[in-house]
């Protein structure tokens, strides 16, 4: 009687702990993909679903900087050998908090703009828009290509004490599911003279 209750206290304990592993899950994912041409360069727009609360946002509120990086591929098939890599590309934004004037700055590349909040700073993170990815001149018309994106939190910008912790602690590992899309260009169309 002994032993069985142990084993049903013991069974209980794994129920309760896997339940709260469930609950950890993240449903980060990348809900759109298009890539648009205009004025001779592929821009490429997507919409992704990324919730950042616990640890990592309370980190960011103290100032940490978070790097979010997007990985971009693009390939076309090749009948004798590997697929052909056309495009390889990242984009990657910082997210920063100064404690002293209260104020979120998001930067990519030599751009920082101000946002208010820390949900408005990563509006920008979760919609890329106008990111130019390629000229057209790599890609033919007609042409079936294949691409995929996915977005990380970059760890290898982070501070050293927090690149350890991201080594223990799947807080830190935040990435989405690498999501496919295809896509083809059409034929430029003559300017009427």
């Amino acid at each position: 009687m002994i032993i069985t209750r142990r084993l049903a206290s013991l069974l209980l304990c794994c129920l309760v702990f896997l339940a709260g592993a469930c609950d950890s899950v993240r449903a980060d994912q990348i809900t759109s993909v298009e890539p648009v041409v205009k004025n001779g360069q592929l821009y490429l727009d997507a919409d992704i679903d990324l919730d950042i609360d616990g640890e990592l946002r309370m980190a960011a509120e103290k100032g940490v900087p978070l790097y979010f990086t997007a990985d971009l591929e693009i390939v076309t098939d090749r009948w004798w050998w590997f697929d052909k890599v056309l495009v390889d590309h990242q984009h990657t934004w910082r997210l920063s908090y100064n404690v002293l004037t209260r104020q979120w700055r998001v930067g990519t590349g030599d751009l920082n703009m101000p946002a208010a909040t820390f949900d408005d700073a990563m509006a920008y993170v979760r919609h890329i828009r106008g990111w130019v990815v390629a000229s057209i001149d790599v890609l033919e018309p007609g042409v079936d290509y294949r691409g995929r994106l996915r977005l990380r939190l970059d760890t290898s910008r982070l501070p050293r004490p927090f690149r350890i912790d991201s080594f223990n602690s799947t807080t830190w590992s935040v990435v989405t599911p690498w999501k496919d899309f295809s896509f083809s260009i059409s034929q430029p169309t003559p300017d009427p003279q």
